[in-house]
């Protein structure tokens, strides 16, 4: 007896360092395994007491205890209430081995998750990076805010851990420091992608098996040209910066991706309710004019009106840190099931009441994004997405019986397209409402200056508007951008400054799709280094021999021709421009709409894969919209004119720069300095 209690010692010791340790590594489910085994081990040699197999519940704290889960009764008894109340236990009273080891399972993810919740709070917040490149490794240094890291490393696991695909990668570690590695095989974010934006990349064109440096390299550039057809800026990002796991641009750009999630259910077509936070004498169009931040402060506050609270929300830093916007907000739009309450405003320590007022979310199954420490903080990424996750999840607007003038505003596909073509340009300020934020000019000014830089006589624009001149001065400046667009030769006969800065659909449009074509344009006209302006018959002509080059038997007429509605043209364009790339067996030839759609899918992924700066939606293929597919066509030409990614020897070496990045980097560096003066000019 002596020497089996030597043994039992021995292993619990073995088992529980080997456990401790590997716990603090990046993957947690190797110690899973191990914890797994030593629950086995513990049951054989001392929980089981009777050695009957089973555990009886009046034993439960005892032999939570044993495996080292040391719970306060009363939670202990909560448990035990669960399963005998809901019959979660396959002999009354009792939890077999099986049972418990899924219980002690659960606690330890419960704990995982909860370390998220609190490592942020220590005080070392904020790290200091040296430049990773081998020029600005020298004097240059990036801010990484721990808390985003946290945060994001924490909303991943929560909402991607049940994916299969990522198995491999998730959970990310309770510090987040794994989520860089995570990032570096591009499956995780083109996960991301597709969960803020559902069906932005297909699916079979992300390489998950065989990866090789090539292949994720590639994932990687889809991922990256996704982004920016979503309306991500992502000027000076490339792969390699996502290979090496840069921290600055990763969080970077996990922010904008998983805020255009958040934010793309804040229109009246997701929540007709929003009408609801009209003022009086307001129309439709004046909410549609409100950022996402704007709405979501005047949504917090019509609760805190309907909650009898005079207090006001006016921004989600510093009027949130004591936590009282936050507690009556939660109690508003909770359910009376809920049994959320304002226990949070009797704690006068203010780190203790935002823990208090989160475990109230937490009732609502929204505690993401935040600490105690963000709130009393004021960190403003995290606390916006926080309030637009609430109102995601819990509205609490009333729908109204009929909305007058809806059909007229609802964001139509065209109208998202170029929206997201003109923030991935990375223009100031960021455009919500196309007709609204185009008004006085100073985005299209920023656009004409991509295109021809130096077009732009800057000293003549108004950037700051006086209060008793400023729509004069929007007006001259739109007169200006109309001016602009004649010395480019655009087709704006009946257009005036007027209608942009009256907002006129129509013909808003129209000069937002010349100047998208004249910037596709001008990109090739780059590449091709020829001294002329490429026309779209010409377009047209290098398709049809790239594709004869190739053996492929399809061709092209025009950017009208009914044979690009099944997609296959462009599929065929892809494999022409590199070789192999098509998986043919996934290629559709049934010829009915679904089938061409998802072949459209597929081939606009398959060519943002390759590199090409595709913006067009499947739809605009299977629909022929000529202008759309006209731009598809140009992204490939131009990716033609760049030295092609199988020039790389070798899959065990570093693959060249994704094209996409060459072309942005080349076009933007003028819009970057009058961005920055825009933003600094115009913020009041």
């Amino acid at each position: 007896m002596h020497d089996s209690c030597k043994l039992y010692a021995s292993i619990r010791f073995v088992f529980v360092f080997v456990f401790v340790f590997l716990t603090n590594s990046f993957h947690f489910r190797f110690p899973l395994l191990v914890y797994l085994t030593y629950i086995r081990i513990h049951r054989i040699l001392y929980i089981d007491a009777n050695k009957d197999g089973f555990i009886d519940l009046s034993e439960l704290k005892e032999a939570l205890d044993q495996v080292g889960f040391k719970l306060p009764g009363y939670q202990v008894r909560e448990m035990i209430d669960e399963f005998q109340n809901k019959q979660r236990t396959s002999h009354q009273g009792k939890l077999n081995i099986e049972e418990f080891e899924n219980l002690c399972l659960d606690l330890k993810s419960k704990d995982v998750a909860s370390t998220f919740k609190t490592v942020v709070s220590k005080k070392e917040n904020l790290e200091t990076l040296g430049g990773m490149s081998s020029i600005s490794s020298e004097g240059t240094t990036h801010s990484v805010r721990l808390e985003e890291q946290l945060a994001f490393s924490d909303w991943i696991n929560s909402n991607l851990g049940h994916d299969q695909d990522l198995k491999h990668l998730l959970p990310i570690d309770a510090e987040g420091k794994h989520l860089y590695h995570a990032i570096k095989d591009g499956i995780l974010l083109c996960k991301i992608i597709n969960h803020s934006c559902p069906d932005t990349i297909d699916e079979r064109a992300i390489n998950k098996k065989n990866l090789t440096v090539y292949r994720e390299f590639e994932n990687l550039t889809l991922a990256l040209v996704s982004s920016q057809a979503i309306g991500c800026n992502i000027v000076n990002i490339d792969a390699h910066d996502l290979a090496k796991g840069k921290p600055h641009l990763v969080l970077g750009l996990l922010w904008q991706i998983i805020r255009i999630g958040l934010f793309s259910h804040i229109t009246l077509d997701s929540c007709p309710g929003l009408a609801g936070l009209l003022f009086d004498n307001e129309r439709l169009e004046d909410l549609m004019k409100l950022s996402p931040e704007a709405i979501l402060l005047r949504w917090v506050n019509h609760h805190l009106e309907r909650a009898g609270i005079s207090r006001r929300c006016t921004n989600f830093q510093s009027d949130i840190v004591d936590s009282e916007i936050y507690s009556h907000l939660l109690k508003q739009i909770a359910g009376n099931d809920a049994d959320v309450n304002l226990d949070a405003l009797r704690e006068s320590d203010l780190t203790s009441r935002a823990e208090i007022m989160l475990q109230q979310a937490a009732k609502l199954n929204c505690r993401s994004f935040l600490t105690p420490q963000d709130v009393v903080n004021g960190v403003y990424k995290l606390n916006l997405a926080f309030v637009a996750n609430l109102f995601n999840n819990h509205p609490g607007l009333d729908r109204p019986e009929q909305i007058d003038g809806l059909e007229s505003i609802e964001e139509t596909r065209e109208e998202k397209t170029y929206r997201n073509w003109m923030n991935s340009m990375g223009v100031s300020p960021h455009v919500n409402w196309l007709y609204s934020d185009l008004a006085d000019g100073l985005v299209i000014f920023q656009l004409f200056d991509i295109i021809k830089p130096g077009i732009v006589n800057w000293p003549r624009v108004h950037k700051r508007f006086t209060p008793l001149r400023k729509f004069m001065e929007k007006l001259e400046n739109c007169n200006y951008a109309v001016d602009l667009g004649k010395q480019l030769k655009f087709s704006l006969v009946g257009i005036a400054g007027q209608d942009l800065n009256d907002g006129n659909a129509t013909l808003t449009l129209a000069l937002i799709w010349q100047l998208m074509r004249a910037y596709t344009l001008s990109i090739l006209s780059r590449l091709a280094n020829s001294g002329n302006p490429i026309i779209e018959k010409e377009i047209v002509q290098w398709v049809n021999s790239k594709l004869s080059a190739a053996g492929k038997t399809s061709s092209l007429k025009n950017f009208n021709d009914s044979a690009i509605a099944d997609g296959k043209i462009v599929i065929d364009l892809i494999d022409s421009i590199k070789e192999g790339s098509i998986n043919y067996e996934l290629v559709r030839t049934g010829g009915t709409e679904e089938d061409n759609l998802a072949n459209a899918k597929y081939a606009i992924s398959m060519a943002r894969k390759i590199g090409a700066r595709v913006y067009a939606l499947p739809e605009d293929i299977t629909e022929v919209k000529p202008k759309m597919v006209m731009t598809v066509f140009a992204c490939m030409m131009a990716l033609d004119y760049i030295p092609n990614m199988d020039s790389v020897p070798n899959q065990n070496q570093e693959p060249i720069a994704v094209v996409n990045d060459v072309t942005i980097n080349n076009t933007n560096s003028h819009n970057n300095s009058n961005s920055n003066n825009i933003n600094n000019t115009n913020s009041n």
